[in-house]
């Protein structure tokens, strides 16, 4: 079967979010561009990751070629909407990609299907017709910006963590490892 590669060259939107509740949330990406939307789940450290190392590449570009690129998400790009409905999940992604297209000066940022068999890494940001299915989104530094901004808040927007051990804490309660299981009783 051969290979589709869903390319978004000036995407409408690039986002990331969830489905579900804080705790059982699924993650989504999501690119729309005219009518097209294409929706892939990951899970909730790469989009962290995804969205740390966009900062660090547009770092780097301003430092490397001397880019006058934006310190700060201009309020214009500035994405609160949920995600498109319904949310049809193309792939799940197992090998992300990211690079800088210097004649277009955008982020590429290209996310590759879970594969059963050994990924040869020269398929990342290629158009070679074997390997997985991918996305490619072609973004501006602003757009760029605007992406890792929202991924942090949707991250951010889960279960609050345990002041004692950052772990989630649950509706529920949260049996705490510092506190060796112990929980205080509140009595008068």
């Amino acid at each position: 079967m051969a290979r589709v590669i869903h390319v978004f060259r000036q995407p409408d939107r690039f986002v990331a979010g969830t489905v579900g509740e804080p705790g059982e949330r699924t993650f989504y990406l999501q690119a729309s561009e005219d009518v097209r939307t294409v929706s892939v789940q990951l899970e909730k450290q790469q989009v962290s990751v995804l969205a740390e190392r966009i900062g660090a590449l547009l770092e780097e570009v301003q430092r490397r070629f001397h880019a006058d690129l934006p310190n700060q998400t201009p309020d214009a790009l500035v994405d609160t909407e949920p995600l498109q409905v319904p949310v049809d999940e193309e792939f799940r992604v197992g090998t992300m990609g990211l690079g800088w297209d210097a004649e277009t000066e955008a982020v590429v940022v290209e996310l590759l299907a879970v594969t059963d068999e050994e990924l040869d890494e020269s398929v990342v940001l290629d158009d070679t017709e074997e390997g997985p299915d991918a996305l490619r989104v072609f973004l501006s530094p602003a757009h760029a910006r605007a992406f890792a901004e929202r991924a942090e808040r949707v991250i951010n927007a889960g279960r609050k963590p345990c002041p004692l051990c950052a772990e989630p804490l649950d509706p529920n309660g949260h049996i705490c490892p510092r506190q060796n299981g112990y929980r205080r009783s509140e009595e008068v």
